[in-house]
């Protein structure tokens, strides 16, 4: 999980709610530029007193870490040598390459780094974290949005250890508090039970392509009904007629259902450009991609009905091709026009009902 720093420097009159929210969703530091300000916060939250352009107090209490300009204030190590009970961390803003090789000490060697990138570009973040591989600091990255929180914390596929936001309104802390938590938990895969398959005719089926290349043993999972979803594989082997598409997964008509971010679930026929999917390995791990198109076209259709061990029933229909292909046990890739009564394939079982995507506890029955 990534850091959540909530800077309340220059909040006006919302102060109050926005701290009181902050605090509700458990953000990991408030950053305030006076000592009141931290004064009564509670002891699940790390005091930062942040100096910026201010001087440096007589007591720091009750800060827990202390940011400082080393030009306006001192090097932080001789600080926290003067004032033992606390932690100093060093302030950088980058505007030039001076600025950058700052930064990239900074976080190599102290125990906390807060930056500021004056230019929209990520690559001096980039170059910073590379420079910090297997430092033990903390890099924490001032941000404008929780839109940006969410690019800083994917870059160089490690991100930043954290960010700092300036709420506007209440609601921003929850927004960036969602942020910060993993958007994928593995998930449990089962063994299902393939029963029969059957022609059903022509339909629409829906091509997944991501922005991602994706593994040999990944893709997406997809169902006709929201209890139990078979996991679909991408293009990632060879073929004989066509070059490999790793990025893509011929996933299955475009009613059925598929697992996003969050634990919500979408319609094939919803994705869009710039959408999200999950996609999952066959050991069950899972990361959120990008979604870069979906493709619709009309093909013949095959329905693959499926059982699991505890008797669930799951269905999938999809493209009736040979090419189109299902993940089994240990990443066995099986073409689906191969299947057959017992052949055993990966799946996964909601356990709840679905209302717009939405998991809820409800009654519902599915056919």
């Amino acid at each position: 999980m990534k850091l959540c720093w909530l800077d309340i420097r220059d909040l006006g009159g919302a102060k109050e709610a926005i701290i009181e929210e902050a605090v509700h969703q458990r953000v990991d530091a408030i950053v305030a530029a006076d000592p009141a300000d931290l004064q009564t916060l509670p002891p699940t939250v790390r005091k930062v007193l942040f100096l910026l352009g201010r001087p440096l107090p007589e007591k720091l209490t009750p800060a827990d870490l202390v940011i400082v300009d080393p030009v306006a204030h001192g090097e932080p190590a001789e600080l926290a040598a003067r004032f033992p009970d606390v932690e100093f961390g060093r302030y950088v803003e980058i505007v030039d390459a001076d600025t950058l090789e700052d930064a990239c000490r900074a976080a190599r060697y102290d125990r906390w780094s807060l930056l500021y990138f004056r230019d929209p570009t990520k690559i001096p973040l980039e170059i910073v974290l590379a420079a910090a591989a297997g430092a033990t600091g903390g890099i924490v990255t001032q941000v404008a949005d929780v839109e940006e929180a969410e690019i800083v914390f994917g870059v160089l596929e490690h991100g930043s250890d954290g960010v700092m936001l300036a709420p506007r309104v209440v609601g921003d802390a929850t927004e960036l508090k969602a942020a910060a938590v993993s958007e994928t938990a593995d998930l449990s895969l089962v063994e299902l039970e393939v029963t029969g398959i059957r022609r059903v005719g022509m339909g629409e089926r829906v091509c997944v392509d991501t922005c991602t290349n994706l593994r040999l043993d990944e893709g997406i999972l997809v169902g006709s009904h929201s209890q139990g979803m078979i996991l679909c594989c991408s293009e990632t082997h060879p073929l004989p007629y066509m070059p490999t598409r790793p990025f893509r997964v011929n996933a299955g008509a475009l009613h059925s259902y598929t697992l996003s971010a969050n634990g919500r679930t979408n319609y094939l026929s919803e994705l869009h450009s710039g959408g999200k999917v999950l996609a999952v390995d066959a050991s069950g791990r899972a990361r959120v991609v990008a979604v870069g198109r979906a493709k619709i076209e009309t093909r013949p259709l095959l329905a693959i009905d499926a059982v699991a061990p505890s008797g669930v029933p799951v269905n999938l229909i999809v493209q009736d091709d040979w090419h189109v292909r299902l993940l089994g046990p240990g990443g066995t890739v099986l073409n689906v026009t191969e299947l057959e009564p017992g052949t055993k394939v990966l799946g996964y079982l909601p356990v709840e009902q679905r209302h717009v995507g939405y998991p809820i506890d409800e009654f519902c029955i599915e056919k």
